[in-house]
């Protein structure tokens, strides 16, 4: 049986990363520029932007996850 830390195994935890910064990298580096001013994040805030770089991230561990499926 893996080891769970927080009831995760290191493996989750190492997709949740990879999520992470592969989401936040897509937000920043290929949203922001296009997006109207009301979505960008602003730091230390929480916005509409936020909200968005959630929904990325999220997105990327949904694909993540769906390739580990398949």
């Amino acid at each position: 049986m893996a080891a769970q830390y927080f009831g995760a195994t290191i493996r989750r935890w190492i997709e949740y990363l990879a999520a992470i910064v592969i989401g936040n990298a897509i937000y920043y580096l290929s949203l922001v520029p296009h997006l109207p001013e009301a979505l960008r994040h602003q730091g230390f805030l929480m916005d509409w932007g936020m909200g968005v770089d959630f929904l990325v991230c999220v997105a990327v561990y949904g694909v993540i996850r769906l390739g580990s499926v398949l």
